[in-house]
């Protein structure tokens, strides 16, 4: 599991934060007010969290937002908000125009950039070809779902993003990882109840393997 299934998250955590350990817990479940799939069929792949998902759902209706990033259209695409059917392979793109919309809108945390982050000019530059326009067409996705995504970065208002095998193993898994991170650093969600970026592993235990050493990038 560590080698196969984890090895882009594991790899991209510990690019991004210098550590492989997901800053992030099942009860933030309980208390984000975003839930942010990617690459995950979360009610086929994960059915015990995703029903915990659709209860705190249909417990406060208006207080989770669901949205969902998947070429195809699931079981867990049914039960979103904002589902965004994008082209295959394009879900780099996709959070690039996202952050390039969080900065346009400035929904970024400019004190939390400041004292806990490094790099942000040069970000600033990687995303910026990245407008509106040219990432709804690359994606092949509505420019107003993209738009509607955005603000909800934007608001700062408790996001958690979720992500499993559609991340991890694909070719560029580790920049996808990296690009998903960088939107939390940028709004400031992450290190605290309810936010954070959450891989969601394969298999039972697969964290605790890794800290015991099983590590993805050794014997």
């Amino acid at each position: 599991n560590s080698r196969l299934c984890m090895s882009s998250a594991v790899a991209g955590y510990t690019r991004s934060l210098g550590s492989d350990g997901p800053p992030c817990c099942y009860e933030d479940l309980d208390h984000c007010s975003v839930a942010f799939l990617i690459g995950t069929n979360t009610a086929d792949c994960h059915p015990v969290l995703f029903q915990r998902l659709l209860k705190r759902k249909k417990r406060d209706p208006k207080g989770l937002t669901i949205v969902v990033i998947d070429p195809r259209c699931t079981d867990t695409a049914k039960i979103a908000d904002y589902h965004l059917a994008l082209a295959p392979g394009t879900d780099l793109a996709l959070l690039h125009g996202l952050a390039r919309l969080v900065l346009q809108d400035n929904g970024f945390d400019s004190d939390f950039i400041d004292s806990a982050t490094e790099g942000f000019a040069a970000f600033t530059q990687t995303i910026k070809a990245w407008t509106p326009g040219k990432t709804s067409k690359f994606c092949g996705i509505a420019e107003k779902g993209l738009r509607s995504v955005a603000r909800l970065w934007s608001r700062k208002e408790g996001i958690l993003s979720l992500w499993s095998m559609g991340v991890n193993q694909r070719r560029e898994g580790t920049a996808v990882v990296g690009g998903l991170i960088n939107l939390h650093l940028l709004t400031g969600e992450i290190g605290k109840a309810g936010a954070g970026p959450f891989s969601l592993t394969g298999q039972p235990n697969a964290m605790g393997g890794r800290e015991a050493g099983g590590l993805a990038h050794l014997l």
